[in-house]
């Protein structure tokens, strides 16, 4: 698809670094698929991958992390 961001780019299927904070708390995950823009590096998560990456944010956030560097879950678990 076309990028929204730069409008010049076609985005390809990779895998992004998606960093997240809440408060004062950062949480980056590495590994998370994605479409990336080939020209700005914007990237896009399906539905399914935001949902499993929010809710492996919210666990984190959870156990008390307040700085986190992790890999993104495919599973549930």
């Amino acid at each position: 698809m076309k990028c929204l961001i730069c409008k010049h780019g076609e985005t390809h299927p990779g895998l992004a670094v998606v960093t997240l904070q809440r408060d004062e708390r950062t949480l980056v995950i590495k590994g998370v698929p994605a479409e990336i823009c080939e020209n700005c590096g914007e990237y896009y998560l399906s539905d399914e991958v935001a949902e499993r990456l929010y809710a492996q944010a919210e666990q984190s956030l959870q156990r008390g992390a307040e700085v986190e560097i992790g890999h993104f879950a495919m599973s549930g678990a």
